[in-house]
């Protein structure tokens, strides 16, 4: 595999990981947020990935050399969770119901804090793994000289 591709796989790695951290920061700012837009209480967001074969470069189409393994990772779609929302009793909310229950986000936020660090974690690999590439391709410059 060549060094650009690499890069353009820890590259979509990056922005994937991206969209995910987005989705996440949304999920914890809105917590607690019971009238939207749409009407009713906030939705959680949930990133979908998806891969795909990176591209091949031109060197290697030409020469038979096709690596199967070689994916990128690119976030499909943003979908709103389908979980139900969670009735909790506050009588004095505005938006509470006349039983006195008012319908919040299904969001635990020390779960989105968790996926927050794995996704953290996710996008330092990639980007250790676009630094290390970016090295190589220097090195292999310098000893072109």
């Amino acid at each position: 595999m060549d060094l650009l591709k690499s890069m353009k796989i820890s590259a979509s790695g990056l922005r994937a990981n991206l969209k995910r951290t987005e989705a996440i920061n949304s999920n914890i700012a809105n917590a607690q947020t019971t009238r939207t837009a749409e009407g009713g209480p906030y939705r959680r967001k949930e990133v979908v990935f998806g891969s795909e074969p990176a591209r091949e470069s031109f060197s290697t189409v030409l020469e038979g050399e096709v690596d199967a393994q070689a994916q990128t990772v690119h976030a499909t779609e943003v979908i709103n969770s389908d979980k139900p929302p969670v009735l909790k009793y506050n009588p004095t909310h505005p938006d509470a119901n006349k039983d006195g229950y008012v319908a919040m986000p299904d969001i635990n936020v020390m779960i989105e804090m968790a996926d927050l660090l794995t996704t953290q974690r996710a996008y330092e690999a990639n980007l250790k793994a676009m630094k290390i590439s970016k090295g190589m391709a220097q090195k292999a410059l310098e000893i072109g000289r």
